[in-house]
């Protein structure tokens, strides 16, 4: 039991054992008297059990303010022992609690309780300091606390003089730091401290910083005070020097330095007279506008747009032919359509010195340089490339702007662009042309059509302009890698070139000159000490990737780069070999085996040609005649028109059963189930249809298909074979695969006198007509 003497010299015992009244954002100290609010259950149990007894209970702070539930390591280990001096019931089952604080106490251990906190406690003894110490830092401390007071706004100045009565300096401080709005951890550090010249130290320290944040915070509010009287100040000067002009009949503004300097900027800036009137009209406007208002910073950002645009400027053309070709043939091998339409437009700009700018859309799988193609046009032109993706666009205004009444507003991706090159005819990439989407926002296919439009984009008019901007100069290129997905409008505007996929040996030249090399550079390979024999490379294309560009193939050669860094690193090898047999030593097993092995001639078994994204691929297609009641049966994933070229080619096989000597009672008595493999690749399009035929002939007659032998070609209920289209990559695929034999509607004549030599190598190519001639060549 501790006796502690009060101010009034009464003599309180203060028993080891007390209930505890957590509480949370505040310190409560002795010499203090607090109104609490009380409204948790074991807070509330507390409360009740010092009133049954002594109303004596030890007020300590819970170090995490937000937390509800809490646990006894949740709350500090040292508090105030206070006494209850008066409890009102609130609404709601609150409580209104006014204690006075005693002694500072530490809590030794918690007692077991399931109804509040039970603490057992030692009263902590308070430790002196030189008296002659303590006047000094006793006056600092009313020094102190006068500054804080005269600086906040909610303290009274009645504390002061409240200060100056305590004779005790441990009381003052208390006082003090109570009072104060500090933070909680640094006051509880004052409560815990027993040597008072520490305390002192720690509460001055404390009081330091808050009046120096209270300083600061002044010394903001008289700046910004003092901004806004200057701005008002000088809005007043220029509405009163604006209505005397007024008077005066002048009607000219007096402008700053910056305006003046903004002035001769949008007249050196070139624009057409339209363009020009436009941007003067907002520049008086502006003028009139103070430069603190919302609607200055809109118009000068408009005037910047306007004055940053390239209206006159042009970069001069590469007109020599020859080196234009040259220039090409370094960055691209192959793609001789494209590289001939480009060297066409030169000619003609050479001849006649101007010429509207010319829409080409490059289609084709991904990898085979499409992209790329766009900067090395810019590079034979001699002029500035900028690229927009329109992947995933589908918001008419990501092409031509906001308008600006809306918060934020710029220009078009069009108009950026153009800002970006720097010049009136750069080279336009428009990548991913077929990619573009649309919603309630609008559709940004129909905003291209007025840029690719060569009769109209001489004025495109971007929304947040609002003035015509001359695009006939510019060479614009699109992208795609599937025509069909590009909307009819668009692609009737532009002039198609289709890349097909790569041919074994291009794929081989292009990573001897090119991507071998990028790859030497990027890993920091030296030639001499990494070699790739042409026979690996071309293990890689026919076992290690299956595509018709070149990403992949590029990926395994970095692979290969890797791997060799890795071995020199580790075995101190200077030099590697990489050769056709060594080839799994890096790359692993193959990834693609080829189809032959198969391929045997099968009865019921036949093998077509596709076409993909990707290239051309082998389509092989199997059927069974199974007992059952005149049905069709397919599976293979087949979308509608290849389901219905199989009915098509089934019904013609009915309509000449005699000639096949196939009798009436099969097709009625069997099921024809037709099956193409790789079942969860989606397969559609009616140029299957001779191959479906052919499989099914067969599988009803019991003559096998050869199975040297592919074959593409629509077919109809006369047995009439149409064109099909893909018959590059088709007969890539064919070739890949090392089939001898490919048949082919005579319809594609000129897509096959359009064919490469190359394309031709070991391809035995037979055209026709009807099914009767695909039927004498096909079946053993």
């Amino acid at each position: 039991m501790e006796e502690i003497s009060q101010s009034n010299q009464k003599l309180i015992e203060i028993p080891e054992k007390l209930p505890l009244l957590p509480i949370r954002d505040m310190v409560l100290f002795p010499s203090t008297v607090v109104p609490l609010l009380v409204g948790r259950d074991k807070s509330l149990a507390a409360i009740h059990e010092a009133a049954l007894h002594d109303d004596l209970i030890l007020v300590a702070t819970q170090k995490n303010s937000e937390k509800e539930e809490i646990q006894a390591s949740d709350i500090y280990r040292t508090g105030t022992v206070c006494r209850i001096l008066q409890i009102v019931e609130f609404p709601q089952g609150h409580f209104k609690v006014v204690v006075e604080g005693i002694a500072r106490a530490k809590i030794r251990r918690f007692l077991r309780n399931p109804n509040f906190f039970e603490t057992r406690i030692e009263v902590l003894q308070e430790e002196s300091a030189s008296p002659s110490k303590v006047a000094v830092l006793t006056k600092q401390l009313q020094h102190y606390f006068q500054e804080y007071v005269g600086y906040s706004q909610e303290l009274p100045e009645e504390l002061i003089k409240h200060l100056q009565q305590y004779q005790d300096p441990n009381q003052m401080i208390d006082f003090v730091a109570l009072n104060v709005d500090a933070n909680t951890r640094e006051k509880q550090k004052i409560l815990e401290e027993t040597r008072l010249e520490k305390r002192f130290d720690l509460l001055l320290d404390m009081m330091k910083a808050l009046i120096g944040l209270q300083r600061m915070r002044i010394e903001i509010d008289q700046k910004v005070q003092e901004s806004l009287l200057k701005n008002q100040r000088n809005y007043y000067i220029q509405e009163k020097l604006r209505i005397l002009n007024k008077e005066l009949g002048e009607e000219e503004e007096l402008s700053s330095p910056e305006l003046i300097k903004l002035e001769q900027e949008i007249q050196a800036a070139g624009m057409p007279q339209h363009a020009l009137k436009k941007a003067m009209d907002e520049f008086t406007k502006l003028k009139k506008i103070p430069p603190f208002s919302p609607e200055y910073t809109v118009i000068r950002n408009y005037l910047d747009w306007l004055k940053n645009l390239p209206w006159s400027v042009y970069t001069k053309d590469r007109l020599d032919i020859n080196k234009a070709r040259q220039i090409l043939d370094e960055d691209h091998y192959g793609l001789k359509k494209p590289k001939e339409r480009i060297l066409e437009h030169l000619s003609v700009l050479k001849r006649v010195q101007k010429i509207k700018g010319p829409i080409l859309c490059l289609v084709g799988p991904p990898g085979v340089g499409k992209t790329s193609l766009g900067k090395s046009i810019a590079r034979a032109l001699n002029r500035k490339f900028v690229r927009v993706s329109l992947g995933g666009v589908r918001d008419e205004a990501e092409i031509r702007g906001h308008r600006r009444t809306y918060i934020g507003a710029l220009p078009g991706k069009i108009i950026q662009s153009m800002k970006k090159a720097g010049s009136n005819n750069p080279v336009f990439l428009l990548d991913e042309v077929d990619k573009m989407s649309y919603d309630f926002r609008g559709d940004p296919a129909s905003a291209l059509l007025e840029v690719l439009d060569p009769e109209q984009n001489k004025f495109f008019n971007d929304h947040y302009l609002d003035v015509d901007y001359d695009l006939s100069q510019v060479f614009f290129i699109t992208t795609a890698n599937m025509l069909m997905d590009i909307p009819e409008p668009l692609l009737d505007r532009m002039e198609v070139i289709e890349l097909p996929g790569y041919l074994e040996h291009e794929k081989v030249e292009i990573a001897r000159r090119h991507l071998i090399p990028k790859q030497y550079r990027e890993h920091g390979v030296r030639e001499e000490e990494l070699t790739i024999e042409e026979e690996a490379i071309l293990r890689i294309i026919r076992e290690y990737t299956r595509e018709a560009g070149v990403r992949n193939l590029e990926r395994q050669i970095a692979t290969l780069c890797r791997k060799a860094i890795r071995r020199i690193s580790e075995n101190g090898t200077e030099k590697l070999r990489v050769t056709a047999d060594n080839l799994e030593d890096y790359l692993g097993k193959p990834e693609f085996l080829s189809r032959l092995a198969d391929l045997k001639e099968e009865v019921g078994v036949a093998t077509g040609l596709a076409w993909t994204p990707y290239g051309g691929d082998l389509l092989k297609i199997e059927v069974s005649v199974l007992p059952g009641n005149q049905q069709l049966t397919l599976t293979g994933q087949l979308g509608e028109v290849m389901k219905e070229s199989a009915q098509a080619a089934l019904a013609f096989i009915r309509s000449i059963a005699d000639q096949l000597k196939i009798k009436p009672a099969v097709f009625e008595k069997s099921e024809i189930h037709i099956h193409v493999p790789e079942g969860a690749i989606p397969k559609d399009g009616p140029s299957a249809g001779i191959a479906l035929a052919s499989a099914m002939i067969s599988a009803l007659t019991g003559r096998a298909v050869r199975n040297n032998i592919a074959m593409t070609g629509e077919i109809t209920l006369r047995g009439k074979v149409l064109a099909v289209g893909g018959l590059n990559e088709k007969l890539l695929a064919a070739q890949r695969n090392n089939i001898s034999t490919v048949i082919v509607p005579s319809e594609n004549k000129k897509e096959i006198a359009d064919l490469p030599p190359r394309l031709r190598e070991g391809l035995t190519i037979i055209q026709v007509e009807n099914y009767q001639e695909v039927m004498e060549k096909v079946l053993v």
